[in-house]
């Protein structure tokens, strides 16, 4: 998209040089003093504030974003931020929600707080069922992250700011923009992006035909995520968009958190718990070091792990990790699931 040629600029900036900090050190050699006191005044507010930030070369960086092409090569967070562990799932929408779309929101984030172990609900923190999932989010006490398309020194709108506060009691706000950024339209679409690469599945509960949150759904389809959608009636503005994204087979319906669960190939809390153990003898013996390796790996993630979790854990290459997990799944030891995860299978 031509609104990210800037962003891949900045990444590819950063591979040219090794890293963030050697860019930057580029830049500052280049002189352009302006530039600098602008960094430096940024510098101090984030140290002020207690702002953690993370650069695309960063460890910590999150996995789900770190496979988009376009990352944000810097990320802005305020609050108790876990942006790797468990399950991820994005929920968006229109902003002039219905009250049934409201109650459908509430409803699936219960739900998928009742049936799985962890899960953290993603959105932009807009009206409708943006702050429809994050209030359900919060009322359940499970981690919610708020996507601004601006800076942390504001809230927009600001009628959130006390959601916003709540949020980071257990979650909170993450950004790609620095401080001073006003929340200007072209920045909604950009900040879609990590909307949807940080999530697992992303589910679009209302939408009209045209619309910021099918923006993000067809990101989700870019960065191979998982699209759900819940169907309404057709005369209904607020369920075209996601009729039309379910008619072209672009999102699995869905009207239940049972049927997201269910395609996600999710372990729920009443599942009966397979064992953490791996039983080596003779079973795996036919398999090369490397591939008893990430067997032993996967053995310890009930819910499966990301392929991109896999790579960091080994620190193996990434064609070498995809070709051994596909030679583990012909031996039917692994299977695959949606968005770039595996798991054992039972055995």
């Amino acid at each position: 998209m031509q609104l990210h040629t800037k962003v891949r600029k900045q990444l590819a900036m950063v591979e040219q040089y090794g890293s963030a900090e050697a860019a930057w050190h580029a830049l500052e050699e280049a002189g352009k003093p302006e530039t600098l006191e602008r960094a430096k005044r940024e510098l101090e507010w984030i140290e002020k504030h207690g702002i953690r930030v993370w650069t695309s070369d960063d460890p910590d960086y999150p996995y789900r974003l770190r496979q988009c092409i376009d990352r944000p090569p810097v990320l802005y967070g305020k609050g108790n931020l876990n942006l790797s562990d468990g399950h991820f799932v994005s929920i968006v929408g229109t902003r002039r929600a219905s009250e049934r779309g409201k109650e459908l929101t509430t409803k699936l984030v219960q739900e998928l707080h009742e049936q799985l172990e962890q899960v953290t609900i993603v959105s932009g923190g807009a009206y409708g069922i943006d702050i429809a999932a994050h209030r359900a989010a919060m009322d359940c006490g499970i981690q919610t992250i708020i996507v601004p398309a601006h800076g942390l020194d504001r809230i927009y709108p600001q009628v959130h700011r006390p959601d916003a506060v709540r949020a980071l009691g257990n979650g909170g706000l993450l950004t790609e923009f620095p401080s001073g950024t006003d929340p200007l339209a072209p920045y909604f679409l950009q900040r879609n992006r990590i909307v949807a690469g940080l999530a697992d599945a992303v589910v679009v509960v209302e939408s009209r035909e045209r619309g910021g949150s099918l923006s993000t759904a067809h990101m989700a389809r870019d960065y191979d995520r998982e699209l759900f959608a819940f169907p309404g009636r057709p005369s209904d503005p607020s369920s075209i968009g996601c009729n039309n994204l379910i008619r072209a087979n672009k999102a699995q319906l869905i009207d239940s958190a049972e049927d997201l669960i269910k395609a996600m190939g999710w372990t729920t809390r009443n599942a009966p718990q397979q064992s953490r153990q791996m039983r080596m003898v003779g079973l795996y013996d036919h398999l090369s070091r490397e591939q008893q390796e990430l067997m032993q790996i996967l053995q310890t993630a009930e819910d499966g792990m990301h392929i991109n979790l896999l790579v960091m854990q080994t620190e193996r290459e990434y064609s070498e990790i995809s070709s051994d997990l596909m030679m583990l799944e012909i031996e039917g030891l692994v299977k695959s699931l949606p968005g770039g995860f595996y798991k054992t299978t039972s055995l």
